[in-house]
């Protein structure tokens, strides 16, 4: 018999974020800081505008765009809190959740044989989509020295004449990194100069600690090259709901409706509704849970030093990605390890790319007296690994 699977989909391996979660989940007393979702239940009155929808009978398809109440509120909070403005009608998607955003810009930018540029360690989806989508990925491989932050010489250096798209992950995940003005605009230069286009992930948009986030579609001749992405579940704990949004130019967008249109019809009418009043009225949700966030990485990284664990500082998302290289052992062999003997779930770090070999995602979307208890235990493992050294 005929194998029925596409050599392109077999070739594409499972995600290592959810292998050790699975593996968690079979175990008892386990502490899993393992998968970055926010520990806080989606505000209520955010909820209540849900419910609410559904009581008045609101279980209709939207527009294949998404809901226009949503998209006016969308590019209103993109022009308050990035300062770029966008047309709601012809600029603007709502997608299931940010991940089909993704999927959708490479498979409308892509023709076979594009290189599409991947900026690693970052989210486990990128490479995968832009093999499914014809493209070839071309990894850059981004340095703790750096702070794990693409420079333009690592761009240059990556760009060749087949290059089409390049994926920009900040805040990163699983790094915590993050760009600065000036470190955007040394990239602009490059990809207006190469003549090349970004997909600018911004999911972690309000998660940044020691600054604003700087969307590189607010920068000079950049709005026009830029897919910028986002969504709700993060920023507003919304991970169930499943949704996201995209917003470009108009030539793109339209393209990126159409696949949409065939693939999905329409993002869920209850969760859109639920997103209307987060974007109206959030922004104190997300201040509270953001100083939440920042209160913990701040106890990771105390915690990191007392006991010896090098770790460059986050200033984004809610990860940290501590360096374990001194064990000589890989990311993999330490993680289940830790997990078998201290009942600790992380994600070893070369799930996100083989530059992360050496590295740990910890994740501290989680309470304050969980990450007390795995770091005690983190502890404990790494003291017993030094004495044995």
């Amino acid at each position: 018999m005929r194998n029925p699977i596409a050599d392109k989909v077999m070739g594409i391996q499972p995600s290592g974020i959810r292998k050790f979660f699975d593996l968690a989940s079979e175990m008892e007393d386990v502490v899993s800081l393992g998968v970055g979702e926010p520990d806080f239940d989606t505000p209520w009155h955010i909820r209540d505008e849900g419910i609410y929808s559904l009581e008045k009978g609101r279980t209709f398809y939207t527009s294949n765009a998404g809901l226009k109440e949503l998209r006016v509120e969308i590019c209103n909070y993109l022009k308050r809190r990035c300062g770029v403005t966008y047309d709601p009608n012809r600029e603007t998607l709502v997608t299931v959740g940010g991940s089909e955003a993704i999927d959708l810009a490479m498979r409308v930018m892509l023709n076979p044989g594009d290189e599409v540029l991947i900026p690693q360690p970052s989210f486990v989806s990128y490479l995968p989509c832009a093999v499914l989508a014809g493209g070839v990925p071309k990894v850059i491989e981004l340095k703790n020295e750096n702070q794990f932050r693409l420079t333009k010489e690592e761009l240059l250096g990556a760009i060749t004449d087949k290059t089409k798209l390049l994926v920009l992950p900040f805040p990163n995940n699983p790094t915590g990194a993050v760009m600065r003005r000036e470190d955007l605009e040394a990239i602009a230069e490059v990809i207006i100069e190469k003549d090349i286009f970004v997909l600018s992930d911004e999911i972690y948009a309000e998660l940044t600690y020691d600054t604003d986030h700087v969307s590189i579609a607010s920068l000079p001749g950049m709005r026009e090259r830029t897919v910028t992405m986002n969504g709700f579940s993060k920023a507003y704990a919304m991970t169930g709901w499943r949704l996201g949004y995209a917003c470009a130019p108009s030539e793109i967008i339209a393209q990126m409706t159409k696949v949409h249109q065939f693939a999905i019809m329409s993002a869920p009418t209850t969760s859109q509704y639920a997103a209307v009043e987060a974007l109206r009225n959030g922004d104190g949700d997300v201040q509270e849970m953001r100083m939440a966030y920042n209160g913990r990485r701040r106890f990771l990284m105390h915690a990191f030093q007392e006991m010896g664990l090098p770790c460059f500082e986050p200033f984004g998302a809610f990860y940290v990605f501590p360096c374990i290289k001194e064990f000589g052992m890989t990311s993999e062999e330490f993680a289940e390890k830790l997990l078998a003997e201290e009942r600790v779930a992380v994600v070893p770090g070369s799930a996100f790319g083989d530059c992360g070999e050496g590295y740990l995602r910890i994740s501290y979307a989680y309470s304050l007296e969980d990450l007390k208890v795995a770091l005690g235990r983190l502890e404990k493992f790494v003291k017993r690994l030094k004495g044995n050294k």
